[in-house]
Formats: C-alpha cells, sequence, structure tokens
C-alpha cells in the first residue's frame, strides 16, 4: 500500500481471502468438504498458481509479498501441496489467469456491500456508519424525553417581590434575581446589535445552529482536546438557559442541538432574541437587559450610549470576569473588543467607533434604596406572601401595597430609638463593644474590623486611636476621623445592676481607652457623641381604629440588628394596661364610673399563696371606679373582679377578641398576668376607640401580579368612620357613612363612651398625666407595669390611631426602679403621637343615645344637687327614683354579678339608684 491510512485489517484480509476461495470453489462446482486428499491438492495448487500469475491485483501482490503483514500464513506453492503421487504424474500447471467477474459490477448488493466494506474506505465508512447509527439510536431514545418548547411562549420570567408603603414610598425587595422584563420593541437597535456583534453575527441567517460556528468549535477541539469553545448561537443558549444545564459534555450538546432546531421551528426569530435579552444573566444578581442598565448606569435602555450597550453586552460571556465593577480592566478591554465588531459589521461608523473607545466607563451599582426602612413590615408582607402563595412568591414579581403610612413608620422609628437611648443613657455607659490591640494597624486593618461591626441605624462603628483628657480621637473608617468632647464622654458610666438608679461618673480621660470599638451619633450640633446599642428592647404599633389598619410598626431598635419582632411575635404580660377591659365588663352589668369599691386587702383562702398589693404598698379604702383605674389600684381592680365574677368577665372579654392564653383562671387575670402581643392589646382598645366595633388588625392593602392586575384588595370589616367622634365643627351622627361591609357590634357604645372617659382621667389624673404635655383633651390611655419593673407598657387611643407601647429585655431582666409604664413606655408613646397628631384637628365624641348626666358627691360617690358634685353619665335603665342597695339594682340588670363567686370584699356603696 502506498500510505498508512490505506492499509487494511490483516482480519479483514483474512476474511476476504476466504471469501474469494469460497467463490473460486463454487465456480468450479466442487464440493469442499467431499473431496479426497489428491484433488484436493490439484485444486490447491492451481489455486496458487492464479496467486502467481502476472496478472494479480495489487492487494494480491501485497499478500503474496508480506504474508506476515496480512496477518496470514503464507499461501502454499504447488511443490508445497501434499501428494500422493509422484511428482512426475503431477498435471502441468495451468498459466492461463482464472477467470472471474469484475469487481466493478458485484454480482449483488450484499456483494457489492462487502468489496465496499473491504477497500481502502472501510475505516472511515466504518466510523461514520457508527456515528450514524449512533445518533440515530440517541435522537430515537432522546426526543421523546425533550420538554415541550411550546411552554416558551408564556415565559414567566423571575422577578422579586417589591413592598412599598400606603403612599407609595419603596420599603423592600426580596428575591435572588432582580429582573426588569422588557419587550423587544422597547429595546434601541444600537443595544441589540452590540449583542449580535459579540454573541451571534449570523443569528438572522442559520436556523438556530451555526454550521460554520460548528466547524469552527469541533476543529478547535481536536488541535487542543479541551472544549473551549461551544459554538452556541443565540438559539442554543436560550435553550440552554431554560431547559438545559451549563455542564460541558457531548450529550448535553447534543441534546442541545436538538432542543434549538425544535425552538427555531416553534418560535420566530425576534420572540427568540427577546427571550434571550430577558433571561442573561449580567452579574450583581441582575438578570436581563433592563435591570443590567438600571443597576450599572441608572439609566433606561434608549439612554444608552454606544460604549455602554457595548459593555453590558460583554458582561454574559463571564459574569464575574467582564464585570465592570469587580473587573473595571478586562470589562474595557472585552468592550474595545465588541465596538471593534460593531465596526466591522457596519453596526456604527468609524466615528462613534473613536468616540466610543475614547469614552471612560462610569459604571457602578446603582441598587435602589429603600426610600423608607420598615425591614418589620416588610418581612411581615414576606412571610405572609410565602403563606398564601407558596415559595415562588418572592420570584413571581408581585408589588404589594402594605397599609403603613411612611411619615408615621419614620416617626414610630425614630421615637422608639430615642426611648431606648434614653433609657439606655440614664442607666449608663456598659464599655466598649470590644477591645483591640490596634498598635500597628493600617488604615485598611481598622477598616476591616469596622466592617465586621453589626450595621445599626445611626449608630455609627468607631475605633478610638487617641484619649486626652479633653476627649478622645476616634476614627471612623474610610479615612474619616473626628474628635469627642469632654461633654460627649462625660455621661458614661460604669456597667451597674439595672434595678439602681445612680452609678459612679468616669472622668472624660478614662470613659474610653485606646483601641475600643464604640458608638458614635451625631448630636443636634452635628457633632459627633458617644453613645451604645441599647441592650433594652422595645417595640410600638399603631392602628387605624376604625378598620385595623396597620399604619406603624416597629419590632425593635433595627431590624439589622435583631429580626425578632417584638410588636407581632412577642407574649408578655400586660400588667394593668389589661385592667381597662374588666372594667368595661363591670360597666355593662350594672357598675357606673361613680361606684364605689374597697381598696384594701383580699381576703384568699388559706391555700392560695399569693399576696396581691398595691404598687405604693398603700391602702385608700373605699374609691370610685374612676380612681381607682385612673390611680391604677390592684387591690380594688381585685375586689371588682372578684364582685364581677371570673367566668362573667371572661365571657365579655373574649368579644375583644382575646384568647384563653390572655385570660388565665384566677383573680390575677385583672392585674395583666396573661399574655399578649401589642398588636393584639391594640385591637382590644381599638373597640373602645370606636364605638363597640371588633375590627382586625390588618398590614397588607392590595397586592398586584408582574402584570400589574389587582389580584387582592383589602375590604375589612370596619367601623362607622364618623359615627363616633367629631372633629372641628363638625358632628358625629348615629349614621354617617358606613362602610361596605360593617364589623361586629361587641360591646355597647355608651359602655366605649365611659371608657373613653375613664381613660381620660388616666391623663388628667392619673399615671399618665406625662401625656398632658401634648395638649391635647382627644387623647386616653393605660399604663401597664409588671412584677419587679420587667414590662412597662402604654395603650392608649385618639380618634385616628390606637398606639400601643412596650419597653423591657428580651431576658425578662429588671427594667430599675421607677421605670414603668408611666415613664419607659409612656415617653415613647408621647413622642410618636406628638408626630401623628401634628396635623390633625382635635375630636370629641358626642353623648350616645341611652346615657344620663347625674351630679356625684366626689366623697362619697353619691348623687348631689350640690353644684360641687362632679359630673357623671350613667346607662339609662340602670337608674331608679329610689335609693337601694347597689347590688340589687345591679341584679336587675341582665346578667348581674355572679352569686357563684365567694365576696370577701365589702359590697359596692353606690347610692345614686
Amino acid at each position: 500500500m502506498r500510505s498508512r491510512s490505506n492499509r487494511m485489517d490483516p482480519r479483514s484480509i483474512q476474511s476476504s481471502l476466504d471469501v474469494r476461495h469460497a467463490s473460486a470453489d463454487a465456480c468450479h462446482g466442487v464440493q469442499s468438504d467431499t473431496l479426497d486428499a489428491k484433488t484436493r491438492a490439484d485444486i490447491l495448487g492451481r489455486a496458487a498458481g492464479s496467486m502467481a500469475h502476472p496478472q494479480r491485483t495489487e492487494w494480491n501482490l501485497a499478500q503474496a509479498s508480506d504474508p506476515a503483514r496480512a496477518g496470514a500464513r503464507p499461501l502454499p506453492h504447488a511443490a508445497d501441496a501434499p501428494s500422493s503421487a509422484p511428482k512426475d504424474n503431477a498435471r502441468p500447471v495451468s498459466t492461463r489467469p482464472v477467470r472471474r467477474r469484475s469487481s466493478r459490477f458485484p454480482r449483488s448488493v450484499f456483494g457489492w456491500f462487502v468489496h465496499f466494506i473491504s477497500s481502502a474506505f472501510a475505516l472511515p465508512m466504518q466510523v461514520a456508519l457508527l456515528g450514524l447509527v449512533g445518533a440515530t439510536v440517541f435522537v430515537g431514545v432522546t426526543l421523546p424525553d425533550l420538554p415541550d418548547v411550546e411552554q416558551l411562549r408564556n415565559v414567566q420570567f423571575k422577578e422579586p417581590l417589591r413592598v412599598y408603603a400606603a403612599d407609595g414610598a419603596f420599603m423592600s425587595e426580596f428575591g435572588v434575581q432582580r429582573r426588569r422584563p422588557v419587550a423587544l420593541k422597547d429595546v434601541p437597535p444600537l443595544v441589540i446589535q452590540a449583542f449580535l456583534a459579540t454573541e451571534d453575527s449570523r443569528f438572522f441567517e442559520h436556523r438556530g445552529v451555526d454550521a460554520v460556528g460548528m466547524g469552527r468549535a469541533i476543529l478547535s477541539y481536536l488541535q487542543t482536546g479541551t472544549k473551549s469553545q461551544g459554538a452556541s448561537t443565540i438559539s442554543m443558549q436560550v435553550t440552554r438557559n431554560f431547559f438545559l444545564t451549563p455542564e460541558k459534555t457531548f450529550q448535553r450538546k447534543l441534546t442541545e442541538v436538538l432542543l434549538t432546531l425544535h425552538v427555531e421551528q416553534t418560535l420566530t426569530k425576534e420572540e427568540i432574541l427577546e427571550l434571550y435579552l430577558n433571561q442573561i444573566f449580567f452579574g450583581h444578581r441582575a438578570y436581563g437587559i433592563g435591570a443590567a442598565a438600571a443597576l450599572y448606569y441608572d439609566k433606561p435602555l434608549d439612554q444608552l450610549t454606544a460604549a455602554e450597550a457595548a459593555m453590558l453586552a460583554g458582561i454574559p460571556k463571564a459574569p464575574s470576569a467582564n464585570n465592570p465593577v469587580t473587573n473595571p480592566a478586562r470589562a474595557l478591554e472585552r468592550r474595545d473588543y465588541i465596538l471593534g465588531r460593531m465596526r466591522e459589521l457596519g453596526y456604527i461608523d468609524e466615528d462613534t467607533y473613536r468616540t466610543s473607545l475614547a469614552a471612560p466607563d462610569r459604571a457602578a451599582l446603582h441598587r435602589r434604596a429603600p426610600e423608607l426602612e420598615a425591614g418589620y413590615v416588610a418581612e411581615m408582607v414576606r412571610a405572609e406572601m410565602i403563606r398564601f402563595y407558596g415559595e415562588d412568591a418572592i420570584s413571581q414579581g408581585y408589588r404589594v401595597t402594605a397599609t403603613v403610612d411612611s411619615r408615621l413608620q419614620t416617626d414610630a422609628q425614630e421615637a422608639l430609638r430615642t426611648a431606648l437611648r434614653r433609657y439606655d443613657r440614664r442607666h449608663g455607659y456598659r464599655g466598649p463593644e470590644a477591645s483591640l490591640d490596634i498598635a500597628g494597624m493600617t488604615e485598611a486593618d481598622m477598616d476591616a474590623h469596622l466592617s465586621a461591626a453589626t450595621r445599626i441605624p445611626g449608630l455609627e462603628p468607631a475605633l478610638v486611636t487617641r484619649v486626652t483628657r479633653r476627649g478622645a480621637e476616634v476614627y471612623l473608617g474610610q479615612g474619616r476621623r473626628s474628635t469627642l468632647g469632654s461633654r460627649d464622654l462625660s455621661w458614661a458610666r460604669t456597667s451597674r445592676n439595672r434595678a439602681r438608679w445612680n452609678g459612679p461618673k468616669r472622668s472624660a480621660s478614662n470613659a474610653v481607652a485606646v483601641g475600643d470599638l464604640i458608638r458614635v451619633k451625631r448630636n443636634q450640633d452635628g457633632d459627633w457623641a458617644l453613645t451604645q446599642v441599647p441592650a433594652v428592647s422595645g417595640a410600638l404599633v399603631s392602628i387605624d381604629p376604625h378598620d385595623g389598619a396597620v399604619r406603624a410598626l416597629v419590632g425593635g431598635y433595627a431590624f439589622t440588628g435583631t429580626k425578632f419582632n417584638r410588636a407581632v411575635d412577642m407574649r408578655r404580660q400586660p400588667g394593668s394596661s389589661f385592667k381597662p377591659f374588666v372594667y368595661a365588663a363591670a360597666l355593662s352589668r350594672g357598675w357606673t364610673p361613680a361606684s364605689l369599691v374597697k381598696d384594701v386587702a383580699v381576703k384568699l383562702p388559706r391555700r392560695e399563696r399569693w399576696n396581691p398589693k398595691n404598687a405604693d404598698h398603700k391602702e385608700l379604702g373605699p374609691i370610685r371606679l374612676r380612681q381607682a383605674l385612673a390611680l391604677s389600684r390592684n387591690l380594688a381592680s381585685i375586689n371588682l373582679l372578684q364582685s364581677l365574677g371570673i367566668d362573667a368577665a371572661q365571657d365579655y372579654i373574649r368579644r375583644f377578641g382575646f384568647g384563653p392564653e390572655a385570660m388565665p383562671q384566677g383573680l390575677s387575670m385583672v392585674l395583666g398576668t396573661g399574655e399578649l402581643s401589642p398588636v393584639k392589646l391594640a385591637e382590644g382598645y381599638a373597640v373602645f376607640a370606636n364605638g363597640g366595633y371588633h375590627v382586625i388588625p390588618y398590614f397588607i392593602e392590595r397586592i398586584e401580579d408582574a402584570d400589574g392586575r389587582v389580584v387582592f384588595q383589602a375590604n375589612p370589616p370596619s367601623a362607622c368612620r364618623d359615627c363616633w367622634f367629631k372633629t372641628g365643627d363638625g358632628s358625629a351622627t348615629t349614621r354617617g357613612t358606613e362602610p361596605t361591609r360593617m364589623a361586629e357590634r361587641v360591646i355597647d357604645p355608651r359602655t366605649a363612651f365611659q371608657m373613653t372617659s375613664l381613660l381620660r382621667e388616666v391623663v388628667e389624673h392619673g399615671t399618665a398625666t406625662r401625656a398632658k404635655k401634648l395638649e391635647r383633651p382627644d387623647i386616653v390611655g393605660k399604663t401597664g407595669t409588671t412584677n419587679d419593673y420587667r414590662d412597662a407598657w402604654f395603650a392608649g387611643y385618639q380618634a385616628d390611631f390606637v398606639t400601643v407601647a412596650w419597653m423591657g429585655f428580651d431576658d425578662f431582666g429588671k427594667l430599675g426602679r421607677g421605670e414603668g409604664g408611666g415613664k419607659a413606655a409612656l415617653g415613647m408613646w408621647v413622642d410618636f403621637m406628638r408626630e401623628a397628631l401634628a396635623d390633625r384637628p382635635i375630636a370629641t365624641l358626642d353623648l350616645p343615645a341611652g346615657l344620663i348626666e347625674v351630679r356625684v358627691d366626689p366623697a362619697r360617690g353619691v348623687e348631689t344637687g350640690s353644684k360641687n358634685g362632679i359630673l357623671e353619665y350613667v346607662q339609662e335603665e340602670f337608674r331608679t327614683e329610689a335609693e337601694s342597695a347597689p347590688v340589687a339594682v345591679a341584679d336587675r340588670s341582665r346578667g348581674g354579678p355572679s352569686r357563684s363567686v365567694n365576696r370577701s370584699a365589702p359590697r359596692v356603696m353606690d347610692d345614686l339608684f
């Protein structure tokens, strides 16, 4: 043979020889298996003579000249053939060549096939044949399992869940992928051309698979042995991104080719290109060209320059390596290459090309910062969306409008943070968050330590670098330095017990030390001052009493510091803030604000070890209900519950939406020994604020899908908005503008009126007099303090807001003596309500029908004709002309005090009736 590539396999040659011998036998009509030895030798001799004839074929020459090369034993000559006859008797060997049918004309298809595969083309043909068979099998097996490409017509791109306040302020965004889908008609031609230039310049010419590119990729693989080129067209990338994995295997590539051909038959080129531009990844969680333009250049697509379009087109090939933010040099090189391709393809002219090359790149991350900081509310929305729509809710592009008002939410956060810092400062400096050895540290080293500190809004981490008698120098990071004066450090004290009021002050020189990691905050003068992250926690929630809409909610100092939402998820004892519900039960069963109860020790069975006392450890004797609630007298309240009956009280209190956890069995219930969350307590107080209707707090106003269709609109049961309070010169009516869905009225409006009057007394002359600084007669509320000052509450309302404030330690530590609801929590409540009511007119209540005004002697609690008496309103059906025992009158009411209680308190004294 002339070349290595045309050599035949030895086994193939031997097989061919066998065929030829068999053919020769057939031509002579001889049955080889019946021949004797002599005849067999004669035939072999003639065959050998034929092989030695000068007209034998080329491949026979090769075999005869090199038997070993042919992979067979040398053919025997006539002289070597075994024979029993003497040599002189041997038949002469004919020199005439054996006549055979021409090889160019096989006698059958099978013969032609055998001859062809025995030729010089056998090896390539076998490879091609095997490849064809393998491909056929692969297509037959794979094709039925391929996904239905029709689903590409209805692709739902993953978009983040976005949360907005009621006034449209952006609050938060949830989801791994940032995306802004755009229609192809809204993508400028320049942007499309940039992607075609770098990804697939023949996109509109091929049918999904580019033969030129595929050949180039195969050649590269044969030369290098690595799969460095995928020859992926835009159509193939769409197929891979939606249906396949990015692994580089031949099986995946063949599957990709099959799917791509199907995609090209199903969709138009424009549809494929639109899918591509909206699906590709650009780094930093940005998917799609719309999101990429906003992220890197903060521009809409139609404002991108040629240089910016080329920069964006270069990112998808390697989002990390070609990123203009993380690797600007590599990205710039890639941009310039694409600009060159755009010029070669005629997409841009020479002037544009040169101008774009010279243009500096100004790419930066332009993430949309929240316009409203409301992490706790946003997290509530996220959890609720997942609860109703499943885990996919955060990637379906839902737009949720919450009920919170951005101004009120900001005021609530500031009020809570101010209250917690104020408390923390009253109880001294606890020391630095960490102490570091900064000797030899560079600014970069200090920056690393500062960046590791938890980010708390308004409280900047800083490192003390120098301390003098006049103050301290601090490093704030990023090269910023400042000085803290002695006045800014003078409040710092040693750590002390939380229950103590005072502690030794530290001088300015030893308040901090070099290497201390501290917190600083801007003061009113704009200078930095020493502060600390409060150890105490707090919560504040404010709802609309008409329908329960949450207008502001804060679950802690900062959502970045702790995700635990104390406004909703916390359960704490409400203390005396629970008393109004027991008092309302008494009013509904015949007691009046002027009824007398004795503020004396309660006689309990000997087996009871509970020994309740008043906060001041004093007993006032018989006092009116108004005084008992205003001064938050524990003993008077217990005696009232004992007279009313625990079962009767619980039946009534359930109307406010409270469950068993809020109403433990026993007289301690009136002292707030159950457990409630701030938002649940606000739900109860809303019944008083709206005239007796039970509304359920809610925080989602509207939900829209990715296409802007409203899929949910809140329509909660509501109270009559103008049937209770009147504002300005207007007047409340019993009709008013009623909502489409009326909430259930659970208590008599007259009881709500009386309770509002009693709670106003708390502000005027009781435990909440600090609220008088607001100078508004329309605010009412009740303080609450639990044993050992572990919880401080204030729950109150006005015509438009029911607000509950709480302060305490998460570990149930003591707040300290004097840190009750009238101080720790009320300050927070007042700060919020001051801002919330800044533009609201004074609201007053009209007297509901069925209440009668009487004048009462404040000392004796009896009706009097004296002008020195105080005015009270009592329910009409409970008034009689005759003076009789109040219990008897109360018994004539519907239900009356429970007779099942073994009453040890004195009988209620009330001579009004």
